[in-house]
């Protein structure tokens, strides 16, 4: 094998990502999961829960996984890379620690991680490095000997992370009316998350203006929105807008909503919109209820034309796209001189996420980064 399609040190992928419920039965327990700490009443949570029940209590996001992992294992093993890619979940089945007790008990040492989000924040982030340091802390108390994690960096600017979504944006125009498809708006749509998280997103040096968790997004909307310009010859307004807000109503969450933001629209006589939902990377449900469901009936309300465009999902450019950067990371570990794909103008992220990068209000341990306990 050449230095070029060498994996090593690394001797396995992890796919970590949140998880979702898989029948009516599923759903409460679920959320008990994703707030737990926060004290909030089981008949709330049934409540919460309403959304995940108009699907039958399955979340999407399992499937849309498992068909992440068998594109990435036909990838790896058109590219000859050997290397066996496990699943791990932070609030359902398969659970991130029970996974990496099974890599562990298989003899793998040098695990490289793929989080399910592509973005700086704390909840796309840094919470994933706590889960990984709550699942090593578990398994050094149970006498196990413990490997070696590295996250690897954020691929919001990957050409195949960005690429599918170009297509996707031109797909959802090719559906609208030819005399609303030229002046279209394009609408990026990101998972709201509390001003004060998104001020503080990323490296110390990042920090302010919305953070990097903002200033990621504009860049890939910039380029998406460029893409487009140049391939159908039409120059489409666009906007960064937000979705999924979860929060109390007193805390400051990052604004326009979706639904606010095609009423705005329509006020101001945009002929159509496409949604883009960069922040996603499928189709779980936030996209499933937030905008085919709850901000594609208020456009019919208002008599808005609109599409939506597609996630990345199991692409095999993504799956591609995971490939380049486990071998950009091991050829960095190896110290070999590295060529790093990224596109627009903020270059490619960080391998090793510095010390204040995305903080918590609380501080705890996080494992994959510059103040990792387990180097």
């Amino acid at each position: 094998m050449s230095d070029q399609h060498d994996p090593a040190p690394y001797d396995a992928l992890l796919l970590l990502s949140f998880g979702g419920p898989e029948g009516p039965d599923d759903v409460v327990p679920f959320l008990e999961n994703v707030t737990r700490g926060r004290g909030i009443p089981k008949e709330r949570l049934k409540e919460v829960g309403q959304h995940y029940f108009l699907f039958g209590g399955v979340s999407p996001i399992n499937d849309q996984n498992r068909a992440l992992l068998d594109a990435l294992r036909t990838d790896f093993a058109g590219a000859g890379l050997g290397m066996p890619v496990h699943w791990g979940n932070r609030n359902w089945a398969p659970y991130l620690t029970d996974t990496l007790r099974e890599m562990i008990t298989d003899g793998r040492r040098h695990i490289a991680v793929l989080t399910t989000s592509a973005y700086a924040s704390y909840s796309g982030c840094r919470q994933y490095r706590e889960n990984l340091a709550d699942a090593l802390a578990t398994l050094e108390a149970e006498g196990l000997p413990l490997p070696r994690v590295d996250k690897l960096r954020h691929y919001f600017n990957h050409p195949g992370f960005v690429e599918p979504m170009v297509e996707g944006v031109l797909a959802s125009l090719a559906e609208l009316d030819p005399s609303v498809r030229a002046c279209a708006h394009l609408a990026f749509t990101t998972h709201s998350i509390p001003d004060s998280a998104a001020d503080s997103s990323g490296p110390v040096t990042e920090h302010g203006d919305g953070g990097a968790y903002v200033r990621q997004h504009l860049d890939v909307a910039r380029v998406i929105a460029e893409a487009v310009r140049e391939r159908t010859g039409n120059d489409h307004p666009w906007e960064l807008v937000y979705q999924s807000r979860s929060g109390a109503p007193h805390i400051p969450w990052l604004e326009p909503d979706i639904c606010d933001h095609l009423e705005a629209l329509h006020g101001a006589g945009a002929p159509a919109a496409v949604m883009v939902p960069i922040g996603f990377v499928s189709d779980h449900m936030e996209v499933l209820y937030d905008l085919d469901t709850e901000a594609t009936a208020k456009a019919a309300e208002l008599g808005l034309p609109v599409r939506r465009s597609a996630t990345v999902g199991a692409d095999p450019r993504f799956a591609a796209a995971v490939r380049e950067l486990l071998l950009e990371r091991a050829a960095h570990e190896r110290g070999a001189r590295v060529e790093r794909c990224a596109l627009g103008a903020l270059g490619p992220s960080h391998d090793l996420c510095p010390i204040g990068c995305c903080p918590a209000r609380a501080e705890r341990p996080a494992a994959a980064g510059a103040d990792s306990p387990y180097a």
